[in-house]
């Protein structure tokens, strides 16, 4: 079943039920796109990395799709303004507790949980020669019922509007190489490749263009 139009409404970052939901939708999505459950032990720590962090500590710039207010979202768009000091505070609160939390749970070696966990360890940081022009970042990940129909453009243009309303002058974005879609679809929105790597691509678009 397919629900177009969808709305475009704030994440509610407080309420657990919707963090729960957004973390599904992480996973849901998890695998370039497709479906990762039951590719990880840990089914949370995806969330935990890509999700989490955002509704934790940016939520203002956090929004869903859904069919209306009281409906669980089918997709979600989390960005951050300063990509430079939303690493700095997840160094000093948010990576710290998780990685007490997970300490002494055992992880199976050359694991997606295994990769992951040493993203939690050890953190990379966003080169300086992206976010000097384009400090701000996002994640955007939509269920499949939610897909077509505007609804990714819909988010895009919400949070373009936000970020501008900031005063902030570009934005990027990390997609894996796999993912050819979303590469087809933030072409079209105008972003051009700012580092190309085997696994991933850095993309980024100026905002006060």
């Amino acid at each position: 079943m397919t629900f177009r139009p969808l709305s475009v409404r704030p994440a509610r970052a407080g309420d657990p039920s919707e963090v729960e939901r957004i973390y599904e939708i992480c996973l849901r999505t998890g695998a370039h796109g497709r479906d990762a459950s039951g590719l990880f032990d840990d089914p949370r720590l995806l969330g935990d990395v890509y999700a989490g962090p955002y509704l934790a500590h940016s939520p203002d710039l956090a929004w869903v799709l859904a069919q209306d207010e009281r409906s669980l979202p089918l997709g979600y768009f989390l960005a951050v303004a300063d990509t430079v000091a939303f690493e700095r505070e997840l160094e000093d609160a948010w990576w710290p507790r998780l990685r007490a939390r997970r300490a002494g749970r055992p992880v199976r070696p050359g694991s997606l949980d295994a990769r992951l966990r040493a993203l939690i360890d050890a953190p990379p940081r966003t080169p300086a020669s992206i976010t000097d022009r384009y400090p701000a970042h996002f994640h955007v990940d939509l269920l499949p019922e939610a897909q077509g129909g505007g609804n990714g453009r819909r988010l895009w243009a919400t949070a373009v509007d936000a970020l501008r309303a900031r005063g902030v002058p570009g934005v990027h974005l990390g997609v894996a190489a796999r993912n050819t879609n979303a590469l087809g679809f933030y072409e079209h929105l105008g972003f051009g490749l700012l580092e190309d790597g085997p696994e991933s691509k850095f993309l980024g678009m100026r905002l006060d263009g």
